[in-house]
């Protein structure tokens, strides 16, 4: 993949459309999904979307009282099973009871997130970004991969974000050992990651003939910004000075339903049969950065998200630190 592959397929939805919009005219019935971060934000509007169609949804849940809480209004087959990203152990006995219990996996959607935190450590020293939002993903796919491999044409979305084009992978020092922490850099890694490990992902599911996609899923208010001070959010042009979403807001962020639409479509749509690993926005494949746009920051692709060497590399060095952890 690369940015020649990033090449939009004319979907007919739009940033308007939503999940329950992209999926109304796609038969699911018995399908069964997992979806990080499924009870709040985007996460529990695709679950819920997935739901109305008939697909068997499991939601790892690192707070069980929460989950039953925000799950407890969908009407479906949704299912919950403990799980903490930033917890291997409990990773992998996730990984290995789905795996014992689920015949066949059709989706397989790695939501959750964490955003621009206080520097914090997980695993064997890991910045906290890059351990949940990569690592952790990493770790529950490779659990999941004799599961994927017996699933034919399995989907994995990764939930990047245009935030990958605050930073490229940070070769020599992705934990911010030696440099000071940047919670916007960190964050920009993580979704660059998120974007590559799709990338690399789609090679490794070829045989297979499974998929794997990466989606930047819109501006969207959600738990996600719960690190984020109101001042911070005025400064980025997010809120007014009143607190109240900004014009800008208004105008250009999505409603969760629309937020967890993109990732309903890379998940579901015929579109992106034979279009492995690439990158989505807007529910349609999203085109490389056009550095001369107004809306560069946010639109578009770049190409140290979508370069195969890159992906490659990060995947072997994710091997690595895993096998260590």
């Amino acid at each position: 993949m690369s940015a020649s592959d990033q090449v939009p397929v004319g979907s007919g939805f739009s940033a308007k459309s939503t999940a329950a919009e992209v999926l109304a005219d796609i038969e699911l019935a018995g399908h069964t999904a997992i979806v990080t971060g499924g009870y709040s934000g985007i996460g529990l509007e695709l679950v819920r979307a997935l739901a109305a169609r008939g697909v068997h949804v499991i939601v790892p849940v690192r707070s069980p009282e929460k989950a039953a809480g925000a799950l407890g209004g969908i009407i479906g087959d949704v299912v919950t099973m403990p799980m903490d990203l930033a917890d291997l152990a409990s990773v992998r006995r996730f990984a290995e009871k789905v795996d014992a219990e689920t015949p066949k996996l059709d989706f397989l959607v790695n939501n959750a997130g964490i955003m621009a935190c206080p520097e914090m450590r997980v695993g064997p020293g890991w910045e906290m970004q890059f351990g949940v939002n990569h690592m952790g993903h990493f770790a529950l796919t490779k659990g999941l991969w004799p599961l994927l491999q017996r699933s034919p044409a399995v989907r994995v979305v990764s939930l990047s974000s245009t935030g990958h084009k605050l930073s490229g992978i940070r070769w020599d020092d992705m934990n911010f050992r030696d440099t000071p922490y940047d919670k916007w850099l960190a964050y920009g890694q993580a979704k660059t990651a998120n974007a590559l490990f799709a990338n690399a992902l789609s090679r490794r599911l070829r045989d297979s003939g499974g998929l794997a996609f990466s989606v930047h899923p819109g501006g969207i208010f959600t738990p996600l910004q719960r690190h984020l001070p109101k001042e911070e959010m005025i400064a980025l042009g997010w809120l007014g000075t009143d607190g109240e979403p900004s014009e800008l807001a208004r105008q250009g962020f999505k409603s969760p339903e629309q937020g967890a639409a993109t990732s309903a479509f890379a998940a579901t749509s015929p579109l992106l049969n034979g279009k492995p690993g690439v990158y989505c926005e807007d529910c349609d494949i999203a085109l490389p950065t056009d550095p001369d746009s107004p809306y560069a920051r946010y639109r578009g692709v770049n190409a140290h998200a979508t370069d195969d060497d890159a992906a490659e590399r990060l995947w072997t060095i994710s091997e690595e630190l895993l096998s260590g952890a």
